[in-house]
C-alpha cells in the first residue's frame, strides 16, 4: 500500500535529521497526513509515542558516538540538540541507565533501539464493524483550542479534555459539595445552535482540523445554519468519503473501557486500514456523538476520512 511506503519515507526522513530538531509537521507531510494523525497512527502502530521514539533513536546514536576515543560529551550533547550537558545526561540515563561518562568505559552495558520499518501484517481475526458513507460538506458552529504541530499525542489529548471540561462545566451551577447540577453555559449555547432540520446530524462533533495556514485546532461543534456569534465560530467539514465505526461510551471514566478504545484505534490503523483498500484522506478526524440525555454513557461514531489510492 502507498501509505505504508509513505510511513517508511517519514521514518527515513527522521533518520536523516536525527541531529536536528525534527519538524513533526514536515514528517507528517511526507506521510501525507496531518501532524496529529501521524502521531496517533505512529503511537498505535509502533506502540510508543513519536517523541519517545525520537529520543530513543537519538540516545542510541549518541551511545555509538561515545565509543569513539576522542569523543567529548559536550560535543555529542550539542550534536543531538541538547543545549546543556545536564539535559543530555538526564536523557541518556533515562534510556541506558548509566551516565554518558560511564558509557565511554570498556564493557559498559548499553541499549540499542533500531530504526523502525513498517510492513503489512495481519494480526487478528476479530471483526470490526464499519460502513462507508459519502457526505456533502457540513457547516458547524463551535469552539476550539489550538493544537501545535509539534505537540505529542498526549499533550493534544490533555488540551482536548480541557476543552470538553469547559463546554460541559463552565458556568454550570453546583451544589454545596461542588457537584455539578447541570451542563455549562457553553454547552447550552451549542445545544441552542443545533440545526433541527438535519436530524441525522443532531449531536456534537469532536474533531481535529488543520487549517490552510498549517495551524491545528481541536473543535467541539454542532451542525447549524445560524450565523457565527459570541463564542461560537464557523467551521466546515468538507465533503468526503468516510469510514464510519460505531463505538460506545465517549465520556467513560472506566479505565478498562479507555484501554479498549486505545486498542480499537490501534487495530484501525494497523489492521483495518492496510487491508481496506483505502488510504487516509483529509487532514481531519471526527467523533460524532448523537444527541442524548445521557452524555456520560453516550454512544458515538468514529469518522475516518478515506480515499481510494491513485492507480499508476
Amino acid at each position: 500500500m502507498d501509505w505504508i511506503r509513505q510511513l517508511n519515507q517519514a521514518i527515513a526522513y527522521m533518520e536523516a535529521h536525527m541531529t536536528e530538531d525534527i519538524d513533526y509537521a514536515q514528517v507528517a507531510k511526507i506521510a501525507c497526513c496531518s501532524s496529529y494523525h501521524f502521531q496517533r497512527m505512529f503511537t498505535y502502530i509502533a506502540g510508543v509515542p513519536l517523541s519517545e521514539y525520537i529520543r530513543r533513536r537519538k540516545m542510541s546514536l549518541a551511545a555509538v558516538d561515545l565509543q569513539m576515543d576522542d569523543a567529548k560529551i559536550i560535543d555529542i550533547a550539542l550534536k543531538y540538540g541538547y543545549a546543556s550537558p545536564t539535559a543530555f545526561n538526564r536523557a541518556f540515563q533515562s534510556i541506558h541507565g548509566i551516565a554518558p561518562s560511564r558509557a565511554k568505559a570498556a564493557g559498559a552495558l548499553l541499549k540499542s533501539y533500531p530504526a523502525l520499518s513498517f510492513k503489512l501484517t495481519i494480526k487478528g481475526v476479530e471483526e470490526m464493524e464499519f460502513r462507508i458513507e459519502k457526505k456533502d460538506a457540513i457547516r458547524l458552529l463551535g469552539v476550539g483550542v489550538p493544537i501545535d504541530s509539534n505537540m505529542d499525542a498526549m499533550e493534544a489529548d490533555k488540551a482536548t479534555e480541557a476543552l470538553w471540561q469547559k463546554v460541559l462545566e463552565e458556568g454550570a451551577p453546583r451544589d454545596a459539595q461542588g457537584e455539578l447540577l447541570g451542563m455549562g453555559a457553553l454547552h447550552q449555547e451549542l445545544n441552542a445552535a443545533h440545526d433541527t432540520t438535519q436530524p441525522t446530524l443532531n449531536g456534537f462533533f469532536d474533531m481535529e482540523v488543520v487549517h490552510s495556514d498549517g495551524i491545528g485546532e481541536h473543535v467541539i461543534a454542532v451542525a447549524s445554519a445560524l450565523p457565527a456569534s459570541g463564542s461560537l465560530k464557523e467551521y466546515i467539514i468538507p465533503g468526503h468519503t468516510w469510514a464510519v465505526f460505531p463505538r460506545e461510551n465517549f465520556f467513560t471514566e472506566d479505565y478498562a473501557t479507555w484501554e479498549a478504545d486505545v486498542a480499537f484505534e490501534e487495530r484501525l490503523y494497523s489492521e483495518w486500514l492496510p487491508t481496506s483498500g483505502y488510504e487516509p484522506g483529509e487532514d481531519i478526524g471526527i467523533a460524532f456523538i448523537p444527541a442524548t440525555d445521557d452524555l456520560i454513557g453516550a454512544p458515538f461514531e468514529l469518522w475516518v476520512p478515506v480515499t481510494k489510492p491513485n492507480k499508476q
